[in-house]
């Protein structure tokens, strides 16, 4: 007899009783269990107590708006984080992905384009390489457990930024413009902003320990986009 599949679980963090009640039973229908918190303490205490697989997170929330949230969550979580923006406000997306969040979407949106959006973020969480291991000079990736190590020491990276490192890095040598890293990244979504890729690879050298006028690893190339130059396999 045959096991079904898993299914992934969704909590809501928005004070939209209405919006909740709509998206739990859209998400059921497309195999994902909802939780919903309409509060920003309940929903880290929902965090805390049965950790999801996604979190959907309102910007404007009562008590602690919703960049709070993303960074106390990133304190202790690499959960994927999709976070839902008044009107595509570019600054708040900005804002959301330098501390962390995955995704975006501005409201209004419709829950089919939510749906897309939760099933292409955990598609990069769990897709693995043909290939477990790759390294290159003093950084390590492991594709099955989407983890990465610099000179040994583990990398605190989100499930965005550790795709933008595999990308460049299955890239290695060739420049790749920044429509084609949100294509490799997002699919076909246009809805993004160049600034987007910008903020990611910014992430990505902080924590790398790298350097914008001297790279070690992404170097910018002005007017096309951005390289690899990490080194060789060893």
């Amino acid at each position: 007899m045959t096991s079904a599949p898993p299914v992934a679980t969704v909590l809501l963090i928005d004070d939209d009783e209405a919006l909740a009640a709509l998206l739990a039973e859209f998400l059921g229908q497309c195999g994902l269990s909802m939780r919903a918190a309409s509060h920003p303490q309940e929903g880290l205490r929902l965090l805390r107590a049965q950790p999801p697989d996604i979190v959907i997170l309102d910007v404007m929330l009562p008590g602690m708006d919703g960049f709070t949230v993303c960074r106390k969550i990133r304190e202790t979580s690499r959960v994927p984080i999709i976070m839902l923006t008044a009107r595509g406000d570019v600054m708040d997306r900005i804002v959301g992905l330098e501390l962390g969040a995955d995704d975006y979407l501005p409201k209004p949106f419709e829950p089919r384009e939510l749906v897309a959006r939760i099933q292409a973020v955990l598609r990069r969480g769990l897709h693995a390489e043909g290939i477990e291991r790759t390294r290159v000079g003093a950084l390590e990736l492991d594709w099955a457990t989407r983890s990465a190590l610099l000179e040994g020491r583990p990398l605190d990276l989100t499930t965005a930024e550790f795709e933008m490192l595999g990308i460049l890095v299955r890239s290695r040598g060739r420049v790749l413009s920044r429509d084609r890293i949100m294509e490799l990244m997002r699919g076909t979504d246009r809805d993004a902003f160049d600034r987007s890729i910008d903020v990611l690879v910014s992430r990505l050298r902080g924590k790398l320990g790298d350097s914008a006028r001297r790279p070690r690893f992404i170097k910018t190339v002005h007017g096309a986009g951005y390289v690899f130059i990490g080194g060789d396999d060893v």
